[in-house]
């Protein structure tokens, strides 16, 4: 929807998403999230940084040398609050594993669309029931899902300026209203 705006007042920009933006990255998430095999949390780590590091090289950073604007669905900020928080890596691990993937490039906005995890977890039921594609991230903890929900309220916490939250326990026009609106006012801040 964001996307559609921008593109409506003439703003050229590329969509895309993270795990699977790139044609190695779809694979590397259809094997990541696809597998029913335990999947170590350290290969975890490096295979979303290894997506990342594609992401970054062959994608973000031409589109941006083009002077065009990106949106991608998950950037560094979900390896901080996954792996990070999730999983239980050292913030010098992940600080270390997100710059060798990124070569330090971050995004000038990010926004989180915070909901409470048991609201998150009903919203989950219901797109399995309708049988969209599962995946293996879909069935962690409550624990687990606190503590990710936990370290994106925290980075918002001390990135007041470019991670903005969103309540996202409203209708989607209620949420792309706000998020249009934040947006607008980051591109023309006058």
């Amino acid at each position: 929807m964001l996307a559609g705006d921008l593109r409506s007042r003439g703003i050229d920009v590329l969509t895309t998403c993270q795990p699977g933006g790139t044609p190695l990255g779809r694979r590397l998430r259809e094997a990541f999230l696809e597998t029913e095999e335990v999947v170590a949390p350290i290969a975890e780590l490096l295979l979303f940084a290894a997506d990342r590091a594609q992401h970054v090289e062959l994608l973000i950073k031409p589109t941006l040398a083009e002077g065009r604007l990106v949106i991608s669905d998950r950037y560094a900020d979900a390896t901080r609050a996954y792996q990070g928080s999730g999983r239980g890596f050292s913030s010098v691990i992940i600080d270390s594993v997100i710059k060798l993937a990124t070569g330090g490039l971050e995004p000038d906005l990010t926004i989180f669309f915070d909901l409470p995890v048991e609201k998150a977890l009903e919203r989950m039921n219901v797109r399995n029931e309708s049988g969209e594609r599962t995946n293996r991230m879909d069935f962690e903890t409550v624990e687990f899902y606190e503590r990710v929900r936990g370290a994106y309220l925290d980075i918002a916490g001390q990135r007041p300026g470019t991670l903005r939250i969103v309540d996202a326990n409203r209708s989607v026009e209620e949420i792309h209203a706000e998020v249009a609106r934040i947006t607008a006012q980051f591109l023309n801040p006058d």
